[in-house]
């Protein structure tokens, strides 16, 4: 079968099912997930949001799979490439784990599919009994600055998991004043596309936020994005980084978090 991906999240999950053989086409943000991209066998093209119907054509697929986000316009520009389409909307954990089963099943990698499931199962159930006994944590996790823009509910749920009550609602634009209001006592930001880059003291500096108890107590993060915004198994990954926002002393620091004292090279001119 000849795929096109045009998700990040769709194409770590081949890759976890043993089937990156299978994607012809995906694109440059997979790249960052999937670093077996890079030997050229697969094109580069436009993502979901920015489907380009030539670009799709030209690889010649059997299948082309979609997750969101994605807009009416490009939607229709992938229908109309008259190629069979599989499109994904997942919002909670329990979509994630339908997502993984139904594209495992597609590629009659059921065994291969229960593995991915029941490994991030398991680390969530694990995560859940360690901190069990420790006290609630207030978080606010943010997807996006410009509007902000709370993470969406699959965060929220691993953020329940590792003994976290998260603020506010999940996928819905907030305001500065009302984060302020909640007092959150950890702010973990992972800004779609941006990598690690979140500009920290930036948002340090907003209205009322100096005053809230993860600025003055420096609990105020950077997560790398795909760890956040990308409903894989990987989620593994941004699981292990709220846990140990949430319990320092009782984790060991994993990748892809950063602090108010650990500068990113762009935010160094900020200061």
């Amino acid at each position: 079968m000849r795929i096109v991906s045009l998700q990040p999240s769709i194409t770590v999950t081949l890759a976890g099912l043993g089937a990156l053989r299978e994607v012809v086409a995906c694109t440059r943000y997979c790249q960052d997930l999937c670093p077996e991209i890079a030997d050229g066998a697969q094109t580069i093209i436009s993502d979901s949001w920015s489907a380009n119907a030539e670009e799709i054509l030209a690889a010649r697929p059997d299948l082309v799979i979609v997750s969101v986000p994605y807009k009416l316009e490009s939607l229709t520009v992938i229908l109309k490439a008259g190629v069979r389409v599989l499109a994904f909307a997942p919002k909670s954990l329990a979509d994630v784990y339908g997502d993984i089963r139904m594209m495992a099943a597609l590629l009659d990698q059921y065994v291969a599919g229960e593995k991915l499931v029941s490994g991030l199962q398991d680390e969530i159930a694990q995560t859940r009994d360690e901190t069990a006994k420790y006290p609630k944590t207030r978080v606010y996790c943010e997807e996006w600055g410009k509007p902000l823009i709370a993470s969406q509910p699959w965060i929220a749920e691993l953020v329940e998991a590792a003994g976290g009550v998260f603020v506010g609602e999940p996928g819905r634009q907030t305001t500065a004043e009302a984060v302020a209001a909640a007092d959150p006592e950890v702010v973990l930001a992972a800004w779609c596309g941006a990598g690690d880059r979140v500009p920290l003291h930036q948002l340090a500096l907003r209205p009322g936020w100096d005053k809230t108890t993860a600025v003055r107590e420096r609990r105020l993060y950077c997560v790398t994005d795909e760890l956040f915004n990308t409903p894989a198994h990987t989620l593994a990954g941004g699981l292990r980084t709220i846990r140990w926002a949430l319990h320092p002393q009782k984790f060991w620091h994993p990748e892809g978090i950063r602090g108010l004292d650990d500068l990113a090279p762009a935010e160094k001119k900020v200061g």
